[in-house]
């Protein structure tokens, strides 16, 4: 190949410049390196020299080498510390004294006064104006070590298990007063792990982030204290009829032995109990050497007296729940002093917390079954009853908005109200027989199948094979899992192949308001306790007939009406023949009952009301063979028979003979019925102040002057009755 050659004063091309250069560029790079990696060896090897100064030997080496693992340990354990307590930490995002911002007084549907949340009209005392004594008589019985440790007691804790261990029994607890302050604030008294070790966290997050005085404070203005009150100021009041400040020492013994069992020692009810529980915190004081036995001696000997009043019944789970949706519905307004109406009816909640707590005194031993919970619907949403386990004051846990239970059978209705709205009949056959699904295979109750049945068949008889096999073979999980949202289930719904049965944890509130949809004709039942919120100058904040959406259709009529005359049979052919009401009433409802027997329900509607029913246990251990068509459907029927006395009766949509003529009984079924009624305890009778057609008459009444023009210059109040 010719040399390049200049031409006409150009300079000569060098190709072979550009190769030089990358060859360059090549050396730079592995010359860079290799400086770099063996500087790197020469700052570790000087690193090395610099710490065998530090090598130690002998005994001086397990000493270090211990160290060195704890350091790794604790690192580690810091981690995992770190993660347990992420999730409660998150309870304390946000304005988590908001609560105590607001003064709120809770009326009845009627107006009348049931109770109070939030800061109660009892101003709370600053702890430096409490009596001495009163501080001291707390602290003696709750925490005597409360301004030494920093949240958790760990000597504390370890003397109560001692004392525990020598009893052979639980005499004394070993929580702090933080603590008790971080369950009360932030946690539920559901008895777990889980919730002991949010506790802790809680309790060291409020030592860091709260004086002792603040902590102090806040425990004794929010505990709950018996009577519908919350606080030591008004407790004061109501069991005194006096200021916290002006208690003398007497009375406050009897207030600092109410912290932990307000219900077993409130003075209105056990006054007995109440002195000698008295007594052992004036012991407590002695004990702790915060007085003397001389300086207590006078309130011996001289026990308080409480003001005779009558018992208030306050119906605080519903109370809980309404605050919450208070404090939800109040992001709309600036008011934090608010009158709240109510959707409650006293006497429906009264029959409902009397059920609950007869069916467990007198079946509770029989089927192991130590707790149960009621949600009671208005058709139109109103609720008028709820209660949320047997005694507020033992347990102020709502088992009817918080406790996640498995509904077992009675949650197949919203695989039935798909199969209902995608084509199929209450006459459309099925077959029962054995079906797998992957590696799953559902069984029956006594596993025994039945061939060939009706859709009507299938669910009165809770049969388990076929909403499985609806899912599979016609449209799947997630049309189920959708229903259920639309119906007003607010709980997570599970994606998984085991749900047409019944798998997936939902409250008793979501199971009520659901099927509050059948009654309603297939519209959102619009479930809701506040109809109005006001402030103290009278002000409407709030209307929900104002406020919110009108209902939308969640189920065609056409599936509605097939689904209410299959649910009308359950009491009738079903497994809910115990749920059947008298004077011939025609209800509709499920029963479920789930794996081991841990949870039975019932739930069921008529025209005028839902109602579901909850029986089971905190700890999740089994029942003893209860099923839902046992102690919920008899509860239920005790309620609703009640709810039905002296009312109009509504009809259930869709249904061809919504008020069926009574039968005459023959002289056999006559008698049995005269002998069961004379050795049963007598139904309670719901008192009317009005007949059903005078209450019909002026709610025309009001409805007409709701609508009415207003007068020429003036205004028109809303008028509801």
């Amino acid at each position: 190949m010719p040399e390049p050659t200049e031409t006409e004063g150009q300079p000569l091309k060098r190709p072979r410049r550009k190769r030089y250069l990358l060859l360059r560029l090549d050396s730079l790079i592995d010359s860079t390196v290799w400086n770099a990696g063996f500087r790197a060896v020469e700052i570790w090897e000087d690193i090395t020299i610099f710490f065998r100064r530090f090598r130690m030997t002998g005994w001086k080496r397990v000493f270090f080498e211990l160290a060195g693992e704890g350091m790794t340990l604790g690192v580690a354990a810091s981690v995992v510390m770190l993660t347990l307590a992420m999730p409660a930490f998150e309870s304390t995002v946000g304005d988590w004294r908001n609560r105590g911002n607001f003064a709120v007084t809770f009326e009845d549907r009627y107006g009348n006064v049931i109770g109070h949340r939030g800061i109660i009209h009892e101003n709370s005392v600053p702890v430096d104006e409490l009596p001495d004594y009163f501080v001291k008589a707390v602290l003696a019985t709750e925490d005597r070590r409360f301004f030494d440790h920093f949240g958790i007691d760990i000597f504390g804790l370890f003397r109560a298990l001692t004392v525990n261990a020598q009893a052979g029994g639980v005499v004394q607890g070993g929580s702090t007063l933080t603590q008790q302050l971080a369950k009360n604030l932030f946690l539920s008294n559901e008895r777990s792990i889980e919730r002991k070790i949010k506790e802790a966290f809680l309790a060291i997050w409020l030592e860091a982030n709260l004086s002792k005085k603040e902590i102090l404070s806040l425990y004794l203005d929010r505990t709950y204290m018996g009577g519908g009150t919350f606080g030591a100021a008004a407790a004061a009041q109501y069991y005194f009829g006096k200021s916290i400040s002006d208690v003398n020492l007497a009375e406050a013994a009897m207030l600092a032995g109410l912290f932990k069992a307000p219900t077993k020692y409130a003075p209105s009810v056990n006054l007995p109990a109440a002195r000698a529980r008295a007594n052992d915190v004036l012991s407590n004081l002695v004990q702790s050497g915060f007085m003397t036995e001389g300086q207590v001696v006078a309130a011996r000997r001289n026990p308080a007296s409480v003001v005779d009043r009558a018992q208030v019944v306050s119906p605080d789970f519903f109370l809980d729940w309404a605050f919450d949706e208070v404090q939800r519905l109040s992001q709309r307004f600036a008011e934090r002093s608010l009158i709240v109406r109510t959707t409650i009816d006293m006497s429906l909640q009264k029959t409902a917390e009397d059920s609950v707590s007869s069916s467990l005194l007198e079946y509770g031993e029989r089927y192991n079954a130590k707790q149960g919970a009621t949600v009671m619907i208005e058709t139109g949403g109103a609720v008028r009853a709820m209660v949320g386990g047997r005694d507020y004051g033992e347990s102020q846990f709502n088992r009817a908005t918080k406790a996640l239970r498995q509904p077992g059978s009675s949650f197949k209705i919203y695989t039935y109200a798909v199969a209902m709205e995608s084509g199929m009949a209450p006459t459309t056959t099925v077959v029962d027989a054995p079906i797998s699904w992957g590696n799953w295979s559902p069984h029956n109750y006594e596993n025994r199948y039945e061939g060939r049945v009706t859709m009507t068949e299938a669910i009165a008889k809770s049969i388990n094979t076929i909403p499985v096999r609806l899912a599979k073979e016609h449209f799947g999980i997630q049309p189920i899992r959708e229903m259920a949202k639309r119906m007003g289930v607010e709980s997570p719904v599970r994606n998984d192949k085991t749900i047409p049965i019944g798998t997936s944890e939902v409250t008793v509130l979501d199971q009520a308001t659901a099927y509050a949809v059948f009654p309603s004709d297939g519209l959102q039942s619009r479930r809701h306790g506040i109809s109005e919120i006001l402030g103290y100058n009278g002000k409407i904040l709030y209307d929900f007939n104002r406020d919110e959406p009108a209902p939308k259709r969640v189920l065609s009529e056409q599936a509605n009406s097939s689904m209410t005359q299959m649910l009308t049979q359950i009491p009738v052919i079903g497994t809910g023949r115990k749920a059947a009401l008298d004077r011939g009433i025609v209800v509709g409802g499920k029963t479920g009952t789930t794996q081991a027997y841990r949870d039975a329900w019932f739930i069921g509607f008529s025209g005028n009301y839902t109602c579901a029913v909850w029986f089971g246990n905190d700890d999740y251990t089994s029942t003893n063979n209860m099923t839902g068509g046992t102690l919920p459907a008899m509860t239920f029927k005790k309620i609703m028979d009640y709810a039905h006395q002296g009312i109009a009766l509504k009809p259930i949509p869709g249904l061809a003979d919504p008020f069926p003529a009574q039968k005459p009984m023959t002289a056999a079924a006559r008698k049995a019925a005269t002998e069961a009624a004379a050795s049963a305890e007598p139904p309670p009778v719901r008192p009317r102040s009005l007949s059903a057609e005078s209450t019909k008459v002026l709610r025309d009444i009001g409805e007409q002057l709701r609508d009415a023009p207003p007068l020429k210059g003036q205004s028109v109040a809303s008028v509801g009755l």
